[in-house]
């Protein structure tokens, strides 16, 4: 099983990804896209956050400090992938502004194609071999085929079958969370998740990272002045990327049948991963600050 797991990553990485994208958008209409009309400072704010100031704020991170090149990568790579479609759920517990929250998630989805392999150029030139070529055109691909194509698909389906779609989405999404929960095994199996052998130095990196874009996206929306439910909207667009997209792309830049590529796709994995968990702990304490908070 973990060699099977070890020559097909990639594969339980995109089908899970494929998966996730068609679920969330069997469940969206473009009555769900009303709110780039109806408050399109929130949603041009929440955008700018996530691909400007995100983006400069993890620039400076990685600048001030000596971080070890895969975990540098990790770091860069989660700054370069766009919200995760959680944030939407989380965004509704927190009683923000479930709308906007989905915009914000549908409009940088798209825009990434384009935004991810340009960030993660400018992010992790200096990490890596001076031979290393950004494979730009083929993350524009797998993000069409993985992202922009199954989201598609599912809105398509919804408007043809709505009655059908919402089962289809909630068996695509469960099936996804199976699929991550294998990947999460497969990685621990092969030794990959050892946070021993990652250093615990790095992981109170990643935390502080995490804390970093927490602040960046609590700061940012205040400033600009936007009410409460749409600050929190658009804090948790910020803190919860899409770390599935992550595991994808480092599957295909540093593939661990590589040796050449493997050491750095681990510690990539590891931090993406790391993130993945400090993210779920910290969305759970915005959910009570916003829901609780008189």
């Amino acid at each position: 099983m973990l060699e099977f797991y070890l020559s097909n990553e990639y594969w339980f990485a995109a089908t899970q990804l494929i998966l996730a994208m068609f679920g969330m958008g069997a469940t969206l209409t473009p009555k769900d896209f009303k709110d780039v009309f109806v408050e399109p400072l929130a949603v041009t704010s929440g955008t700018v956050i996530q691909l400007a100031a995100v983006p400069l704020a993890t620039f400076v991170f990685l600048s001030a400090f000596d971080i070890n090149a895969g975990v540098a990568v990790g770091i860069a790579l989660i700054a370069a992938i766009p919200g995760g479609t959680a944030s939407n759920i989380f965004t509704f517990f927190a009683r923000g502004n479930a709308a906007l929250s989905i915009s914000i998630t549908a409009i940088t989805t798209l825009l990434c194609i384009l935004t991810t392999p340009f960030i993660l150029g400018i992010l992790i030139n200096q990490y890596l071999p001076a031979d290393f070529v950004m494979p730009s055109a083929k993350i524009m691909r797998e993000i069409s085929l993985t992202l922009l194509v199954p989201l598609t698909a599912g809105m398509i389906f919804y408007y043809f079958q709505p009655k059908l779609a919402g089962i289809l989405s909630k068996i695509s999404i469960r099936i996804s969370l199976i699929i991550i929960l294998a990947i999460v095994i497969g990685s621990a199996m092969a030794g990959r998740l050892d946070l021993e052998a990652f250093g615990y130095n790095n992981v109170g990196i990643i935390f502080c990272f995490t804390l970093l874009l927490a602040i960046v996206a609590y700061t940012a929306p205040r400033i600009i002045g936007l009410n409460r439910a749409n600050c929190g909207a658009i804090e948790f667009e910020v803190v919860v990327r899409n770390i599935n997209l992550g595991v994808l792309i480092n599957a295909s830049i540093f593939p661990l049948a590589d040796p050449s590529t493997a050491a750095l796709g681990t510690l990539v994995l590891v931090s993406l991963l790391l993130y993945g968990g400090i993210m779920l702990l910290m969305s759970a304490v915005l959910i009570a600050f916003y829901r609780f908070r008189v």
